[in-house]
């Protein structure tokens, strides 16, 4: 009783929003639809305007009261997809209602959207299956090795590891994880081009062309947040990346502008004010809360030192969403014109995740005829997509996370050939200048001569041993150094 009084009362307080008079009219519901996604399926219906309702779940029925309000003449049940099996509508006292077909204990979700995107008044029903709290378990497996800094070493120096033994105690070769997220989809079709072309349909190919290329390249995989014509909500979206250890997070979009002649791709990262945001929700939430941020739970710390955990992580990873954001604008600039020239801040939900880079590709201006002709191209769309694969295979290369794929190559790119140990823990085939000690990831900070000190080598064996030229010390944060052995 509580919850029908307390839905009561929200939605007479859209109607008052909307500049209505409560009580509200009785509203038509002209049309129904349906989007199966992997985790829920979405029924949209379509109404001329706010109305007052109570979702009642029954086994595998669902009931929708509609009070006073009315079906359209024209309306038609939509057809099963995913958890919804069918819809019939009913007088019962001159009340509308509506039973929805469901699978058996499916979890119905509600709300009201008011006028947007070229639609009207919106009741949105989704359903969820009996196990929605999938992925749950996964976030207790979030590597630490997205932390500021890690290393790998031997407690004799003297011992020479082979590249085996380095990636085994790193956590082994394994593959950067890419989530990649096409903006949009279903009930959110995104932006509409001059010619009829919608931003979602964009987005979901060139994402889509991105993670096989992901999937293609050697030591990297991809995770698409929707893989279909589905509605995700945004802070869904980088859940998911988080749930699936994902190195990275690339959000694909398409801008629009009232102006058609606007033109030019951008890429976004999170703003200062953005990172505050985040920083104050995690703090505030993380007593409810068993997310891990870097392998660590801030529930598990004082005020102070989760404070400083969460500093020290968000400020890794805007530091290489940074990096990354540059090296992908700087390759979709070779395709043609960017929007500012430079790597561009703002507030987007989906990019405020606390321990993931986190990008956002506005790929050109579907609002310009021409640049929406190239997006309808499946051609430029691969092109798109071999950009910003480029720039982000280009950031893995430089700036390798520890126990990858990517590490094993930079090590061998630095002329760190590892001697094998043979199985009296004698080495083999060994030269001073080949040997290696450890593997150091570079933190804000630090420089050739702090660590050099650090591991007890001069800052010259340091240079060779990693091809640095040049009389400088500053280093690149994230990039991951060769200790030769002393």
């Amino acid at each position: 009783m509580r919850a029908s009084l307390f839905r009561f009362g929200l939605c007479a307080l859209v109607a008052a929003a909307a500049g209505l008079s409560s009580p509200v009219r009785a509203a038509e519901i002209r049309g129904a639809r349906v989007w199966a996604g992997p985790e829920y399926t979405r029924v949209v219906f379509d109404l001329s305007g706010p109305v007052r309702y109570d979702i009642t779940p029954r086994g595998d029925q669902v009931r929708v009261d509609l009070g006073n309000d009315r079906l359209a003449s024209a309306f038609a049940a939509p057809s099963a997809q995913g958890l919804f099996k069918g819809i019939t509508a009913h007088r019962r006292g001159g009340r509308l209602e509506l039973l929805a077909d469901v699978s058996a204990g499916t979890k119905p979700k509600s709300f009201m959207l008011k006028p947007g995107g070229g639609y009207g008044y919106r009741l949105v029903l989704d359903l969820y299956p009996q196990n929605g709290a999938k992925g749950a378990d996964a976030k207790a497996s979030v590597p630490a090795t997205r932390m500021a800094k890690v290393t790998v070493s031997k407690a004799d120096k003297h011992e020479v590891l082979t590249l085996r033994q380095v990636a085994e105690q790193m956590g082994g070769e394994r593959k950067v994880v890419v989530a990649v997220d096409a903006g949009h989809g279903g009930v959110d079709p995104g932006a509409h081009g001059p010619h009829g072309t919608l931003e979602k349909n964009v987005t979901l190919a060139v994402a889509r062309k991105l993670a096989a290329l992901i999937d293609k390249q050697p030591g990297m995989q991809a995770v698409l947040t929707r893989d279909g014509d589905y509605f995700i909500p945004l802070k869904r979206r980088y859940e998911i990346a988080r749930e699936k250890n994902a190195d990275l997070f690339v959000s694909i979009h398409a801008d629009a502008f009232r102006n058609g002649d606007a033109k030019g791709s951008s890429v976004w990262v999170l703003s200062s004010r953005g990172k505050s945001t985040v920083a104050a929700r995690w703090l505030a939430d993380r007593e409810n809360s068993s997310d891990l941020i870097g392998g660590v739970s801030l529930a598990s710390e004082d005020d102070s030192l989760a404070s400083v955990l969460l500093d020290m992580q968000q400020g890794w990873a805007v530091q290489a969403s940074e990096s990354i954001a540059g090296n992908v604008l700087k390759a979709l600039g070779k395709l043609g014109p960017t929007h500012r020239g430079y790597v561009e801040r703002a507030n987007f939900v989906v990019l405020r995740s606390p321990d993931v880079p986190s990008i956002l590709v506005e790929t050109a201006f579907i609002s310009n005829p021409s640049e929406e002709r190239k997006l309808r191209d499946p051609e430029h769309q691969t092109e798109l997509a071999e950009a910003v694969m480029g720039g982000v295979r280009n950031y893995f290369e430089t700036t390798p996370p520890p126990g990858t794929w990517f590490a094993a190559q930079a090590a061998r790119r630095n002329g760190a050939v590892l001697a094998s140990i043979g199985s009296t823990g004698a080495t083999s085939g060994k030269r001073a200048d080949e040997s290696v000690q450890d593997m150091h990831k570079v933190a804000r900070g630090e420089s050739l001569g702090s660590i050099a000190r650090q591991y007890g080598v001069s800052v010259g064996a340091l240079k060779n041993a990693n091809r640095i030229s040049g009389s400088g010390d500053t280093l690149r944060a994230g990039s991951v150094l060769t200790i030769p052995a002393g």
